[in-house]
């Protein structure tokens, strides 16, 4: 651990000290590197993702511009850490459809190692509306942005199946009892009739969190904003087609990180969109990522955030906002059940006491080496950056 970071984590720990002298219970993660990718700035950056290249340089994504969805300038931004370097380069341009909101990127190498960037492009300037883009790279490993060779859009055209999965789900679960007289159906009611429009079924699927690579299977993770559900998007051929999942049912859950057990069943943590107050909510898919079961709240407390990680040595690693009031705390749990407890006490990536700033969307991955890189949207009054950290393992235990 370097000087600077063990006095930044002794001055921390000190700030939680309480007048009694006992240490709270809030203890920060110690990180062999933590940095600013690029400095503070006035131009709204956020939904940032993270690649090891083969040759051991770090690549990371963002979104940028004068706002989000509403904003026709934003644009996918990218910088580089050069193996072996201290910095991360200036940014460069990763991707941009002229005109229309570019939104959260996500990158990844699949079995053959090309890289992917896959994408949404916000039509009518509605999440809802939004179209999945993906591009791809055979050459990647010179200084700034990679050269991409291959471009298309990710069409999905769930049928009347999901019509089904989505009555079956929400009848598994417990009735909220939310606006059931003759004048205002209920959300179960509402949110069925909607999935029977096909048009509502085939857009608005959006990207947020690296896909599970299996060999040459890829489950790329989705949500809807207009449905308030996710689904995956599953390629067999290394990103070459693409075809849906069954929708992941429940009340809000959006945002899925996915990690598979040693049973092969694969797991889903994922941001709870729906009623309050919100705590992470869990999925299981028993059959390779094609259906899943009802989304049901854990008892982790969640806001606007998850990640999820799968470490070599076994330990799973979640990240997310453990509070209801906000982002200004990021907390990270660890598993060594492969996510069926977690540390009762999590440990802390940020805690704002203040609670002036936003800590959200973090991308966890770990290189060939074992080493945990992570990175994640820091909006405070100062100004918009995403934070890149460098993890030892061992330091989780």
């Amino acid at each position: 651990m370097k000087l600077e970071n063990l006095l930044i984590s002794l001055l921390f720990t000190s700030l939680l000290l309480p007048s009694g002298g006992k240490l709270a219970a809030q203890t920060i993660v110690q990180t062999e590197v933590s940095q600013e990718i690029f400095a503070p700035q006035a131009e709204h950056a956020h939904g940032s993702s993270i690649v090891a290249l083969p040759n051991g340089d770090l690549l990371a994504a963002w979104f940028q511009g004068s706002g989000e969805r509403t904003a026709d300038d934003v644009r996918i931004l990218g910088a580089r850490k050069a193996k072996g370097s201290d910095s991360w380069s200036s940014s460069f341009l990763m991707a941009d459809t002229p005109g229309i909101p570019d939104c959260n990127p996500v990158l990844f190498l699949n079995s053959k190692n090309e890289l992917t960037l896959a994408w949404i492009a916000v039509l009518g300037n509605q999440w809802e509306h939004s179209i999945l883009r993906t591009r791809k790279s055979k050459n990647f490993n010179q200084a700034g942005a990679p050269i991409w060779n291959w471009q298309d859009n990710i069409l999905l055209k769930p049928g009347e199946e999901f019509v089904t999965e989505v009555q079956a789900k929400l009848k598994e679960l417990p009735d909220t009892h939310h606006g059931w007289s003759a004048y205002a159906p209920d959300y179960d009611k509402l949110t069925v009739e909607a999935s029977k429009n096909s048009k509502y079924r085939s857009i608005g699927w959006m990207t947020r969190i690296k896909p599970l690579v299996l060999g040459e299977k890829i489950i790329l993770p989705l949500y809807s904003d207009g449905f308030n559900l996710s689904l995956m998007a599953i390629s067999e051929d290394d990103g070459e087609t693409w075809r849906p999942s069954l929708p992941l049912v429940g009340r809000g859950p959006i945002q899925p990180a996915l990690a598979q057990r040693e049973n092969g069943d694969i797991v889903a943590m994922l941001r709870d969109s729906g009623d309050g107050p919100n705590f992470i909510q869990k999925s299981l898919s028993t059959d390779g990522g094609q259906s899943w079961s009802a989304a049901t709240k854990t008892q982790l407390p969640n806001t606007a955030s998850v990640e999820l990680l799968k470490l070599a040595d076994g330990r799973w690693i979640l990240v997310g906002n453990d509070i209801h009031d906000g982002r200004y705390q990021l907390a990270l749990w660890v598993s060594s059940d492969e996510g069926e407890n977690w540390s009762s006490q999590p440990l802390y990536l940020e805690h704002d006491l203040g609670k002036k700033g936003g800590f959200s969307y973090p991308s966890l991955i770990q290189d060939s080496t074992g080493t945990i890189h992570l990175t994640y949207s820091a909006h405070q009054p100062g100004g918009k950056t995403i934070v890149y950290k460098r993890i030892n393992p061992e330091s989780l235990k």
